[in-house]
C-alpha cells in the first residue's frame, strides 16, 4: 500500500562501511576506502537509483586506538572530504554531496568558503554536516593540548552556523550586473560586510564567492545530546540520528521537531534520517548468515578499540570476559557513551560480546530479505519514527548493489520512494526551501 510520505534515503559513504570487517569479506573491495575510481562507480550507482545524498563523515585524528588496533582498519587512509567531493560533483549530475567539516577545529571563513564552492561546483548539491568534533586526540592536530568542554563546543557552533551563513550572505543573488558597456561588474550596494562581533569569533567578511545556489547549502546535523538536540531544532534541516529501535525514533523524531515551533521553524524543514545498517539476502537465513560472516571478521584489538572510543576511556584494561565497571562521564561523545552503556546494560553483555558489537556495528540494522527490509522501513516512516534513513552498506560493492538492485525497486513498487529526481538540487530532492537573503 502506498504511502503519502516518501522515504528520504542518504548513503553514508566514509568509512565506505562502517563494519570493521567488511575490506576482509570475500568479494570485497579491500581498497574501496581510498580509491577514486571505486568511489565514483559507487556514487553514480547510488545516484541511479535515486539516492538523495552521498554522505561524507570524517575524523581529525588517528592515533586515537592502540596500533596493535588501528593496523587492522580499512579507514586509517581516507580522502578529505571536500576535495573528493569536488571530484564526484564533476563525475554525477543529481545526487547530494553532503561534508562534515568541524566547528571546532576549523575558522568560518574557511568553511563558508569551501562549501559556497563546492555548491557552485555541483550546481546546487552540496550540505553542510555540523561536528563539533568528539574525538580529544583532534586538539593535539592544531596546536591544542586538550578539547574545549563539551558545552563550549556546541556554544561555539552555535556562533559559527550564525557566521557562516551570514557569508554565504554576504551577496544578493542579483548582485553580479557584469556590464560590458558601463563597465561594472557587481552593484555595491548588493554586497554586505558581516562585521561580526562575538563570544568566541571575530569576523569582517564579506565572503569573496558569490550567494551559493541554494542560497545556503543544506545543513546537516548528528548530536544527539541535549545540547546537539537543541542545535539541531534551531538551525539543522538534516538531522543523522541515531536510534536503536523505532520507540527510541519516535521519542527523538517528537522531541527534536517539538521544539521547533518554539524557535520559529517548520518542522517540516527538518528530515531526520537514522543511520541504518542494512545487510539484503534472497532469504532470511541468508542475510542473516552475511551479518554472521562479516562480524566474525572482526579482530578483537580492533573491536576493543572501538570500545574505547565509543565508551572515552581505555577498555583494554577491563577483564574482557567481565562486566563493564562503572565508567564515569568524559568530555567525548556523551551520547554515544549513553547508548553503549544502555546496550550493555539491556543485553547482559560482557566486555567481550560488548566490543565484537561495537567492533562491528552496534546500532540500527535491518537484516532480511528486500520485501523485509522495506516492511521494516515503511514502518519507520508511517510511524513518524524518521523521514527516511542514512544507509550503511555492509561490504563494497556487493552489499550497496544488493540494496540498489533489490530494496530501492520494492520502495518504488510501494511508492515509498521515487523513480525520479524531483528537481536539481538537493533542497529540491529533500523537500526543503531556499532560504532567504537576511541581508537583501
Amino acid at each position: 500500500m502506498a504511502s503519502q510520505r516518501q522515504l528520504k534515503l542518504g548513503a553514508f559513504m566514509r568509512p565506505i562501511s562502517i563494519h570493521t570487517g567488511a575490506w576482509r569479506y570475500p568479494g570485497a573491495w579491500p581498497d574501496a576506502n581510498f580509491n577514486f575510481g571505486r568511489i565514483r562507480a559507487l556514487a553514480q550507482t547510488l545516484e541511479a537509483a535515486k539516492f538523495d545524498a552521498f554522505f561524507m563523515a570524517d575524523h581529525l585524528a588517528l592515533l586515537n586506538m592502540p596500533r596493535e588496533a588501528l593496523k587492522r582498519s580499512h579507514t586509517a587512509t581516507s580522502f578529505e572530504p571536500f576535495t573528493l567531493l569536488s571530484a564526484l560533483s564533476q563525475a554525477t549530475s543529481r545526487i547530494g554531496l553532503v561534508a562534515t567539516a568541524s566547528t571546532s577545529f576549523d575558522e568560518p571563513f574557511h568553511v563558508a568558503r569551501r562549501f559556497a564552492s563546492l555548491d557552485h561546483l555541483s550546481e546546487g548539491r552540496a550540505g553542510w554536516n555540523i561536528v563539533t568534533t568528539a574525538n580529544p586526540d583532534a586538539a593535539l592536530n592544531f596546536g591544542l593540548d586538550q578539547h574545549l568542554d563539551h558545552s563550549q563546543r556546541y556554544a561555539r557552533a552555535r556562533e559559527f552556523y550564525e557566521v557562516v551563513t551570514g557569508l554565504w550572505d554576504s551577496w544578493a543573488d542579483d548582485a553580479f550586473v557584469r556590464d560590458a558597456g558601463s563597465g561594472v561588474f557587481f552593484d555595491p550596494e548588493r554586497l554586505h560586510t558581516l562585521a561580526h562581533q562575538g563570544e568566541y569569533l571575530s569576523v569582517r567578511g564579506p565572503l569573496h564567492i558569490a550567494r551559493p545556489p541554494q542560497g545556503w547549502p543544506v545543513i546537516v546535523q548528528a548530536g544527539a545530546s541535549e545540547p546537539g538536540r537543541q542545535l539541531a531544532a534551531e538551525t539543522a534541516e538534516v538531522v543523522f540520528a541515531a536510534a536503536a529501535s523505532l520507540e527510541e525514533g519516535q521519542r527523538f523524531y517528537a522531541d527534536v521537531k517539538g521544539r521547533m515551533p518554539a524557535v520559529g521553524r517548520d518542522p517540516e524543514q527538518l528530515k531526520i534520517l537514522p543511520g541504518a545498517f542494512v545487510v539484503v539476502g534472497d532469504t532470511l537465513a541468508q542475510a542473516r548468515a552475511i551479518r554472521a560472516e562479516l562480524d566474525s571478521l572482526v579482530h578483537y584489538d580492533s573491536a576493543i578499540g572501538s570500545l574505547s572510543i565509543a565508551l572515552g576511556v581505555d577498555a583494554s584494561r577491563f577483564d574482557p570476559d567481565g562486566y563493564l565497571p562503572e565508567i564515569a562521564e568524559t568530555n567525548q561523545s556523551k551520547s554515544s557513551q549513553a547508548r553503549v552503556l544502555a546496550l550493555a546494560e539491556r543485553e547482559g553483555l560482557t566486555v567481550r560480546q560488548l566490543a565484537q558489537r561495537l567492533g562491528g556495528y552496534a546500532g540500527l540494522a535491518f537484516v532480511g530479505t528486500a520485501q523485509s527490509i522495506a516492511d521494516e522501513m515503511q514502518q519507520w516512516l508511517e510511524a513518524r519514527g524518521c523521514d527516511g534513513f542514512n544507509v550503511m552498506f555492509p561490504w563494497l560493492p556487493g552489499g550497496l548493489q544488493a540494496f540498489t538492485a533489490q530494496v530501492v525497486p520494492e520502495l518504488q513498487r510501494r511508492g515509498l520512494f521515487r523513480t525520479e529526481y524531483e528537481g536539481t538540487t538537493l533542497r529540491e530532492h529533500l523537500g526543503l526551501s531556499r532560504p532567504g537573503n537576511r541581508f537583501f
